[in-house]
């Protein structure tokens, strides 16, 4: 087409002032809608660009967190990288939103609405604020019309908050009652508290010690959240009110130890703390052991006991029983890795009614390290086997105990009688020395541990249910760095033992540990056991 850029110098001359000035104007206009044309090309592509780069990225956090586990992290980087995985998801989508919502302005048609995921109801429990929003006219806005309108529903829509934790006072107020006549003064008797004559009342006590066992705060930062409510709460204050208030749940501890030790199937393992050594201006390791009830046992529990060291005469120690208290020796099935110090603790000789259980999960890590590793086909083949068993162990998960042994012995000892023929082959086949070897000869070696639940149905197959249980000391030794003394470590394990007892049981921790803390200095002790996580009723 031809246009007025096209037109020689000449003509342009010889044209009337108007005309000339007209067609110079629209050389202006044109010029400049070429130029806003080449900007926002070079807005939509690097919008693209941006768009392209998040999109990667958003991928790739979604690999590494629903990716095979075989391609993406370790349990423990997993583990490290959760919380920071979902703030960069949530971050780089709604950079994404922005920039497509950005791409779809000034376009004729609007931008398709993100299917969003059906949000959780909110708990019911929780009070609701309400909040009514209504047109400020309700008449009809039609022109000519102007009746009153009619409502014919609403729309609701749930938004949760929180407020910070509230300080109140308990004012006690006893009333003084005289007699004139008799000289007699009558008073009711004062309230009994876990600590007499302090400020602390048994909501903050619970407070602070789930704070500290369960949550995993230091005291000093236990002191700055309560500074920011107007509270001056010394940790030094804080240190004392945990010491007299664990002081005061170690007959409970007591008793819950008895009933955990009333299992005949005994988990068992042992988790690494570190210990504050003054004299030698450093730490040292210290270790907890910890003792759980079976994993098909209808009434859990588990217990921890803090100690200096990893030796058998712990272990010994705790299972040894009290002839003061009538507690005998405690026999049964224990469930453990294969650190040699059980041996010493299940000799028939010295302890004829204890047998011991090994962790099919330990025998299989062996062999998931060679998978892993790529280096033998051993491995790969030895974890489908280990997928198999644990496949039928799920599908008898709901039965009792008897039941369960019996479809044990039908369906899984004919598996582990496969595997151990495979395994036989294999290890002739392979060099001695070597990483397959070496898990070929664990797992023939402890066969008869391995194999002992398929006999008891009361059994677990492995002991992952005792270790979900210490879980909480590996969190807490990140964030506390050590334990003070043994003292503070047995303390430790008393609270922390109730704590997670009563989770296991369905409690929550605060609610438990408060109304346990405000009924104890009045609890009878022979009703002591009233106040156990498995028989806990809240008043």
């Amino acid at each position: 087409m031809f246009g007025t850029h096209d037109l020689p110098p000449h003509d342009l001359q010889g044209l009337p002032p108007q005309a000339a000035a007209l067609i110079e104007q629209m050389r202006q206009h044109i010029a400049h809608q070429a130029d806003e044309l080449q900007r926002k090309d070079r807005e939509i592509a690097l919008r693209e660009a941006k768009i392209e780069k998040i999109s990667f990225e958003l991928a790739r956090l979604k690999r590494w967190k629903f990716g095979a586990k075989t391609e993406a992290m370790s349990a423990e980087q997993r583990r490290l990288f959760e919380e920071t995985l979902a703030e960069d998801e949530a971050g780089l989508q709604a950079q994404l939103d922005a920039l497509r919502a950005q791409a779809t302005e000034g376009q004729g048609t609007p931008a398709k609405t993100p299917c969003r995921p059906r949000r959780q109801a909110l708990p019911e429990h929780l009070r609701r604020v309400e909040h009514h929003h209504e047109p400020e006219n309700t008449c009809c806005p039609s022109q000519g019309c102007g009746r009153p309108m009619t409502r014919i529903g609403e729309d609701v829509s749930e938004r949760l908050d929180i407020v910070p934790a509230e300080f109140f006072v308990h004012r006690h107020i006893y009333g003084k009652w005289a007699c004139r006549c008799c000289q007699v003064l009558k008073q009711q008797a004062a309230a009994p508290e876990i600590i007499d004559g302090g400020m602390a009342a048994s909501g903050l006590l619970a407070h602070t010690l789930i704070s500290r066992f369960a949550d995993h705060l230091p005291y000093y930062r236990q002191e700055a959240i309560n500074a920011r409510s107007g509270v001056h709460t010394p940790r030094s204050t804080l240190a004392a009110w945990a010491g007299q208030a664990g002081a005061a749940l170690m007959p409970l501890y007591d008793a819950h130890k008895r009933f955990v030790l009333n299992s005949r199937v005994l988990h068992a393992d042992e988790t690494p703390v570190a210990l504050l050594d003054p004299g030698a201006g450093r730490t040292r390791r210290a270790y907890v052991w910890a003792y759980a009830r079976s994993h098909h046992d209808p009434t859990p529990g588990v217990v921890y006991d803090f100690c200096p060291g990893r030796g058998a005469q712990y272990p010994l120690a705790f299972l040894a029983g009290d002839e003061r208290e009538g507690l005998p020796a405690w026999a049964g099935t224990l469930m453990t890795d294969r650190y040699g110090v059980y041996d010493t603790v299940l000799d028939e000789r010295l302890h004829p009614g204890r047998r011991a259980a090994a962790c099919v999960a330990h025998a299989r890590r062996k062999f998931d390290e060679l998978a892993k590793a790529g280096t033998s086909a051993v491995g790969e083949e030895a974890i489908r086997r280990f997928a198999d068993l644990y496949a039928t162990e799920r599908e008898l998960a709901g039965l009792s105990d008897d039941e369960r042994r019996s479809r044990r012995q039908a369906l899984a000892r004919p598996q582990w009688s496969q595997l151990k023929a495979w395994l036989a082959l294999e290890r002739r086949r392979v060099a001695d020395g070597g990483s397959t070897a070496a898990a070929i000869d664990y797992t023939l070696k402890h066969w008869g541990a391995l194999t002992q639940y398929l006999d008891d149905g009361a059994v677990p197959i492995d002991n992952n249910h005792l270790e979900r249980q210490i879980k909480p000391w590996a969190m807490g030794r990140k964030a506390w760095m050590f334990i003070g003394s043994e003292l503070a470590g047995q303390r430790a394990a008393v609270v922390m033992s109730l704590v997670q007892s009563a989770r296991m049981c369905g409690h929550e921790p605060l609610a438990y540990l408060r109304d346990v803390l405000q009924r104890l200095p009045t609890q009878l002790n022979s009703r002591i056991e009233e106040l156990l996580p498995h028989r806990w009723q809240p008043v």
